[in-house]
């Protein structure tokens, strides 16, 4: 394989760029030192198709000068190399047993004065936040009894999620009472679009974040977080630093949801497990 990638090569005929060993090296440092991503060996298709796309943008013919210029630059571009290196999968309500569990915590448990404070921390295309929103509004019965934080590190994802519009088809595992209280049908030529109502919109503030860093901007405490699917992406230094983190901003008691691949037993002095991937904070 070193080989063929040398020549920048490979077995369908050729790259249209160079594509080495080193570059590929170069590029799991630069993501990890920027986002926490830890890119495994089998990653290097994936890489290089999404960071092609980089290069026929910036008018680099090379990943070797591409990749100079970045550690040169601390401008915009390392915005653009962080979107082309994370993965956005998502649904309305994935990983249902959460919000069912969610919607018994909010009926059961009296807020704080300030009423509910959540943070979806990988908001994704907002399909997520929305699905958080849609349960609060069904548990509490009013919009104002909670605030959600939504979050992400990918840019282009979040403007998408505070648009709030989809393709109808992808709600098509949602009930028919849901799509008509908290969805407005595309007419003419929004045909087959569905806009999330402005209601919802509002109750979410939309806001990047990088898990890794040190800046995050909360200045209270929350009820509930949901991190789901992000860790997988950390190496255990990594997940440790981050659980200590989204530990510091939660209330003792709080909730936390991650996801079906990912386990912190190793962690129970931050985190007790409660349910089906959902934990406790000490």
């Amino acid at each position: 394989m070193a080989a063929v990638m040398a020549t920048g090569q490979d077995a369908s005929g050729g790259r249209e760029f160079a594509w080495t060993q080193a570059d590929f090296t170069r590029v799991q440092r630069l993501i990890y030192q920027r986002a926490g991503i830890s890119l495994h060996d089998g990653k290097h298709a994936m890489v290089y198709s999404r960071l092609s796309r980089r290069l026929r943008d910036t008018g680099y013919n090379s990943f070797d000068d591409y990749l100079s210029w970045l550690e040169r630059d601390d401008g915009a571009e390392w915005q653009e190399f962080v979107n082309a290196l994370t993965t956005n999968l998502t649904a309305f309500f994935r990983e249902q047993h959460h919000f069912v569990m969610l919607d018994q915590h909010l009926r059961q448990h009296r807020p704080a004065a300030g009423g509910w404070r959540i943070w979806c921390s990988a908001a994704s295309t907002g399909e997520e936040p929305y699905s958080i929103v849609m349960t609060a509004m069904e548990a509490l019965g009013v919009a104002n009894g909670f605030g959600l934080w939504a979050s992400d590190i990918d840019s282009k994802v979040l403007a998408t999620a505070q648009r709030g519009v989809y393709r109808l088809e992808s709600l098509k595992g949602l009930s028919q009472e849901r799509l008509q209280r908290f969805f407005l049908r595309g007419k003419g030529s929004n045909e087959g679009l569905v806009r999330v109502r402005p209601e919802l919109v509002k109750a979410v503030e939309f806001l990047p974040v990088n898990l890794i860093r040190n800046d995050w901007p909360f200045r209270e405490p929350f009820d509930v977080v949901f991190c789901r699917n992000v860790m997988i992406y950390f190496d255990a230094p990594t997940q440790r630093s981050v659980l200590e983190r989204i530990h510091r901003v939660m209330k003792p008691g709080g909730l936390l949801f991650v996801g079906h691949a990912e386990n912190f037993s190793e962690s129970r002095d931050l985190f007790t497990l409660k349910g089906k991937t959902a934990y406790e904070r000490r």
